[in-house]
This record gives C-alpha cells, sequence and structure tokens, in this order.
C-alpha cells in the first residue's frame, strides 16, 4: 500500500503541482480512504519527504562506484555524468526533488536524509581530492562543490523542463554531456603543483 500511494503521490505531484495536491486527491486516485494514507503517513509533506529518500538512495546507490576512481579529475566527471544521467533517467522524480517548489522543512526532522547530505558529501570530497592534487586551489569546497552541482543542475532542469527549444531535441543529452567533459576541463585547467 505504501507503495501505491507513493506512485500515486508522485504522479499527481508531477501533473498537477505539489501545493495544489491533497490528501484526499491521492486517496482518490488509489480508490482509498485519505484515513488509510493516515496510517502510512504524517501528512502531504511526509508523503513528498518519503519520494524525496527514494530518490536520493537511488542518486547515492549510482554515485558509490565512483568513489572508486583514482584520478580526482576523473572521479568529478563521473560524478557530474551521474548525476546528468540520473537526472534524465528519473524525471519525474527529479522535477519534485529540485524544480517544483516544495517545503523542506521535514528534512531538517529526519535523521534518515543523510541520502542527499551523503550525495552531496561525496562530491565535496572529489572537490577537496582535487584540492589536494592542485586543482581548485585556494576555492572554498563548499563553494565550488555548489557551483558544479549548480552547472549539472542547469543543464539537466533545461533539458527536462524543455527550455532549450534552440537545441535540437536529438542532440540535448549528447551536448550536455559534452558539457560535462568541458566543465571538468576547466577544473583541469585549474591544476598547480603540488609542493610536497
Amino acid at each position: 500500500m505504501r507503495s501505491r500511494i507513493l506512485e500515486a503521490a508522485k504522479t499527481l505531484f508531477v501533473a498537477e503541482g505539489y501545493p495544489s495536491v491533497s490528501i484526499r486527491r491521492i486517496a482518490e486516485a488509489i480508490e482509498y480512504s485519505p484515513s488509510t494514507i493516515y496510517g502510512y503517513f504524517k501528512d502531504k509533506d511526509d508523503i513528498l519527504f518519503a519520494l524525496h529518500n527514494v530518490a536520493f538512495q537511488d542518486l547515492f546507490r549510482r554515485q558509490l562506484p565512483n568513489a572508486q576512481i583514482t584520478s580526482p579529475v576523473d572521479r568529478l566527471l563521473a560524478f557530474l555524468s551521474t548525476y546528468l544521467e540520473f537526472a534524465l533517467d528519473n524525471r519525474e522524480y527529479y522535477d519534485l526533488m529540485f524544480i517544483q517548489y516544495a517545503p523542506v522543512s521535514r528534512i531538517k526532522e529526519k535523521a534518515e536524509w543523510r541520502y542527499g547530505r551523503r550525495s552531496f558529501d561525496m562530491l565535496r570530497d572529489t572537490v577537496r581530492a582535487c584540492q589536494d592534487s592542485g586543482y581548485l586551489r585556494g576555492t572554498d569546497p563548499d563553494a565550488a562543490a555548489l557551483g558544479l552541482w549548480s552547472f549539472v543542475h542547469g543543464v539537466a532542469s533545461l533539458i527536462i523542463r524543455h527550455r532549450i527549444p534552440m537545441l535540437p531535441p536529438e542532440r540535448r543529452e549528447d551536448l550536455a554531456r559534452q558539457a560535462m567533459e568541458m566543465l571538468t576541463g576547466m577544473v583541469g585547467a585549474t591544476r598547480h603543483r603540488v609542493v610536497q
């Protein structure tokens, strides 16, 4: 039942917008009473949080193999590319996670949002590894991680929301991957010799 509720809620949140969907509307979609939903979730925010958690677990699982890549710049490209692939493979989840308006108050209350935090931590740790190897020197690792994440998020959002009509649809995903390579090439150009 829990998975039915989540699937119905995801579909409705994407189609109608999170603020417009009520618990009653979700109950109608699964043909149960609202009290059934309250047996699984505290409120609508709790449902959204559960959807976020499912998506962030998937993203984190996809990112884990990248941590084994020894070259920090190659690892960075792998992290950014995996993030983009996740966004394009899971457009509805991505829309709910990062594009649609939704309250994030539940995230502050719940420890199990660790997958979202750990995904960002892996990116920041990779930035630090780049810095230890002479790249991105003098840049705050949080600022660098935020900038890199924002770049990829922007590319993903433009594709998902169909905001780049000037680019042929059949080339958009390939151009996005080339943009990731360009970005990591720019990171590679920041290398300074590390004094041992």
